[in-house]
């Protein structure tokens, strides 16, 4: 029955207007709905059996649909995933990988709440962690078990601006039927793509360069549709196993496609960090401007970079685009269009020095983000690495007088002037003690 002018108030306060007319909008149209009707019992009957079409936003929407496509299509991979945050892309990632009894071997080197999650979390749940220097190759292979499930590492190391080398870590864990897992937040896939190295999964906090604006929260995981049973079986029965009910496993309906089938399927849906539609649309507009933004927010970092390095009030720069860097060889070869924009300074002024400059910029924002279109500072110790001994921070390259930056698309001139307005009444105190 329609909600015609025979049926009562409350009845078309509810259902008048539902009908509108088809139209085609050239922008992704906002499906911000918690369910879809349908049209007949065997829709129904072949959604739930067979995952066509759309049921409940938790398990799949419109918007969230196409922001998974583009986000796979950029990556270079099978499949794309979208969440709520960038910390349940990596949960949900390991997840579909450990479980209880399993092992991981992680960077040393990688963002505080993914520390976190392994050491007390994931722990918990009986997935045991070890930890090696992201680019000791020989550390990488000597970590592997009988129980390992995952490789982990982040593409830009935080705080260091260390360099993940894909390709060799991806091939030292294929040679045992073991995924890399990389976190690719700081990179993009506009600078890199680490699909095309050889990782397995690859993961984002779409909150920060993807949507690019700071105003929502996100997170992807990417999978490479290159799942191998043969190989990898043996360490992933949830994948080559019959399901509980009998039925085919996931290596037997899906092939190669069965880990992000398993992600979308299994891992996501049920431990619900669903993305809201609205969200998803405001990254998906803001993956429309990824190059453009990255590509100036790269050049600007650069010109920052050097810039600092000269300064006097400045101990070292962490920047992979600088040739003073350790890993700079290895940016190069992986980072050919930019070398990011997120970096840390070491002033000689120590504390005092790191608390004149975060509370004396102007254009600059002092805030928790990054990889925003506004430039970002932030002082590590206290705040992102402050659950860090002294001696786990300083491995990380994280001394009392570093901040972090995060540098946007402001006019050069402009971030220049603001950091020396900044820098030239810092407080140069003892030599800042930085073991290299």
């Amino acid at each position: 029955m329609a909600a015609g002018a025979d049926t009562g108030f409350s009845t078309r306060q509810v259902h008048a207007g539902a009908a509108t007319a088809q139209a085609s909008p050239r922008a992704t149209p906002i499906y911000l709905t918690a369910g879809f009707t349908f049209s007949d019992l065997d829709e129904s009957v072949a959604h739930f059996g067979e995952g066509t079409g759309f049921g409940y936003s938790r398990t799949g929407n419109p918007t969230v649909h196409a922001v998974e496509e583009r986000l796979a299509s950029l990556e270079g991979g099978d499949q794309a995933v979208l969440v709520s945050s960038g910390q349940a892309a990596v949960t949900v990632a390991l997840l579909a990988l450990a479980g209880a009894g399993d092992h991981v071997v992680v960077s040393e080197h990688i963002y505080e709440g993914t520390r976190g999650l392994l050491l007390d979390n994931l722990a918990r749940l009986g997935v045991e962690t070890t930890f090696v220097e992201t680019d000791d190759l020989d550390a990488w292979r000597a970590a592997i078990t009988p129980r390992t499930r995952a490789l982990f590492a982040e593409t830009l190391s935080n705080a260091r601006n260390d360099v993940l080398d894909v390709a060799a870590v991806a091939a030292i864990g294929a040679a045992q039927g073991i995924p890399l897992v990389v976190d690719s937040t700081f990179t993009t896939p506009y600078l890199l793509r680490p699909i095309e190295h050889g990782a397995a999964v690859v993961v984002h906090s779409a909150s920060k360069f993807l949507a690019g604006q700071g105003a929502v929260l996100g997170g992807v995981i990417v999978d490479d549709g290159r799942f191998d049973a043969a190989a990898s079986g043996h360490r992933f029965a949830h994948l080559v196993q019959t399901d509980r009910l009998g039925g085919a496993s996931y290596a037997e309906k899906y092939g190669a496609r069965a880990r992000g089938q398993y992600i979308r399927e299994s891992v996501a849906p049920r431990f619900g960090p669903s993305p809201s539609p609205l969200n998803a649309f405001l990254i998906g507009q803001g993956i429309e401007t990824l190059s453009l933004r990255v590509e100036r927010q790269s050049q600007n970092a650069l010109a920052v970079a050097r810039w600092l390095e000269q300064r006097p009030e400045v101990e070292r720069v962490d920047y992979i685009g600088l040739d003073s860097h350790p890993h700079h060889g290895l940016g190069e070869r992986y980072l050919t269009r930019g070398f990011g924009s997120v970096f840390t300074v070491t002033l000689r002024g120590g504390l005092e020095a790191a608390r004149h400059v975060v509370q004396s910029v102007e254009v600059i924002t002092h805030m928790t983000h990054l990889g925003d279109v506004r430039s970002l500072v932030l002082h590590p110790q206290s705040t992102s690495h402050a659950a860090r001994t002294v001696a786990e921070r300083e491995r990380a390259g994280v001394f009392p007088g570093t901040i972090r930056l995060s540098i946007g698309i402001e006019d050069i001139d402009d971030l220049l002037a603001d950091l020396e307005q900044a820098l030239v009444r810092v407080p140069v105190l003892e030599r800042e003690t930085v073991v290299l």
